[in-house]
């Protein structure tokens, strides 16, 4: 594997940051203009013409696109989704060290509680010359650790009782020399980037289908003859065909930021957290035996999110079964345990 220096690895780390940001607003618009258009093609109750909605449900009425009417609705309603969007982001962005620690159950650990962890922590933190983070623990008897946070006042090392009760001392300080790699080389800042993104997205793709098939359950049209119903009839199906068509599309360009984001947060970063662990533990053999340990219990009790496991040292392979499993393996973010083992071997 090439060799990437730290500073490599954060101006690296930094520049996709700034890639999520600018990219996952061009796609949220564009989902927002796609789905107008085919709301404004149906018509629904209202159109809207010339600044106005009016009335579009006499017998004459067909289904239309207009593309003026389409950026007049666009222009009006993409400045509030942009406003709801960056709240949701900043709160999401500063608390999201609150959100981990609530939906894993850590509590801080104190030098008195357990003077082992800490001294790990400590000395290695200052071997490589970094500001001491933050440590948690999670009364769980599975094993794993992970990292995270945003700048000095909130980066984490987590790790689980189960783990400190496993691992031996050497093995223990390659594990936390891992997350503080990650932590040394802004992985965390851009994994919490992506994690908040793409949790948005999947919330509004949530809400627009719902919201869709909301509306042709109850009527989106009304009927008051016999013509009336048949046109009803022709319109529900016209709403079938066109769930199907934003459902896919809709998939398809959440999909595709998926995909973004899982390029950004590269494999790679597991490699070089990796050597950044054994070399700051100075002994590439220790870690590789963690890892070895960690693979044959790995997960975190009922937690089962998967934008928390993509912190986890090891990925649970449970999280994700059948086609799924197929797809997260080409797009994971984690190699294989086989393969980390094999390099820090060779070490």
């Amino acid at each position: 594997m090439k060799y990437v220096g730290i500073q490599s690895q954060i101006s690296s780390n930094n520049m996709k940051s700034m890639l999520l940001l600018i990219t996952f607003p061009i796609i949220l618009l564009g989902m927002l203009w796609i789905f107008l258009a085919i709301i404004t093609y149906l018509g629904g109750d209202y159109y809207e013409q010339n600044s106005y909605y009016i009335k579009k449900l006499g017998a004459n009425y067909e289904p239309q696109f207009d593309t003026s009417s389409v950026n007049w609705a666009f222009t009006k309603i993409a400045p509030f989704v942009i406003i709801g969007v960056v709240i949701w982001f900043v709160i999401a962005y500063f608390s999201n060290t609150k959100m981990i620690q609530k939906a894993t159950g850590a509590q801080p650990l104190m030098r008195r509680e357990n003077p082992r962890v800490y001294n790990i922590v400590e000395n290695l933190c200052m071997s490589c010359g970094m500001d001491m983070p933050k440590v948690n623990v999670i009364d769980d008897p599975q094993l794993n650790a992970f990292a995270s946070g945003i700048d000095k006042n909130s980066y984490t090392v987590t790790v689980t009782t189960g783990l400190l009760d496993c691992l031996n001392d050497e093995e223990l300080a390659g594990v936390i020399g891992h997350e503080l790699t990650h932590i040394r080389n802004r992985d965390t800042r851009l994994l919490i980037t992506s994690i908040i993104f793409v949790g948005i997205v999947s919330t509004v793709l949530s809400l627009v289908v719902r919201m869709i098939y909301n509306r042709m359950l109850f009527g989106g049209f009304s009927s008051s003859s016999s013509s009336d119903n048949d046109r009803n009839n022709k319109g529900n199906g016209l709403s079938v065909i066109v769930i199907m068509l934003i459902g896919a599309v809709c998939a398809g360009i959440a999909y595709l930021f998926i995909m973004l984001t899982r390029f950004a947060i590269s494999r790679k970063r597991e490699f070089m957290a990796d050597a950044g662990g054994a070399e700051l533990c100075g002994n590439p053999l220790a870690l590789a035996s963690a890892l070895r340990k960690i693979s044959n219990n790995p997960g975190l009790g009922e937690v089962e999110r998967d934008d928390i496991a993509q912190m986890y040292i090891i990925r649970p392979k449970q999280m994700a079964q059948g086609l799924m499993s197929f797809i997260s393996g080409l797009f994971a973010t984690h190699p294989s345990t086989e393969e980390r083992i094999r390099i820090l071997e060779q070490f």
